[in-house]
């Protein structure tokens, strides 16, 4: 048997707090808040559930895990994260797919991404 991906955590400075910007990025709720960890529902039909862990202090630079998004209107989604507290960093594009990285209020990086023909 083979392990399935049950949660991908997320270090931060401020659980609660970061909750508050996943939870309405995702459209899930706190599953449970247990103070130094946060955890949110995963969405519907992918099982994966996302973490906050309370660490001492933010990782500097570049996280070297991060979570990709996709959506069919990349333009409204990004705009409507950084309405959230979102930072938009970057846009890519290869071909067949366009991304923008962005960071969340901690600063953690995560991207956007839609197809395109």
């Amino acid at each position: 048997m083979n392990a399935l991906l049950g949660m991908v955590t997320i270090d931060c400075v401020d659980p609660a707090a970061l909750a508050r910007f996943w939870t309405k990025a995702l459209g899930v709720e706190v599953a449970a808040d247990y103070g130094e960890f946060v955890m949110l529902t995963s969405q519907e039909g992918t099982g994966v559930r996302l973490g906050l862990q309370r660490v001492e202090q933010p990782t500097a630079g570049k996280n070297s895990v991060h979570l990709d998004l996709s959506t069919d209107d990349r333009a409204t989604e990004v705009a409507r994260l950084v309405e959230l507290g979102a930072r938009e960093l970057a846009e890519h594009e290869v071909p067949g797919l366009r991304w923008t990285v962005l960071a969340d209020p901690d600063g953690n990086q995560f991207c956007v991404g839609s197809h395109h023909d």
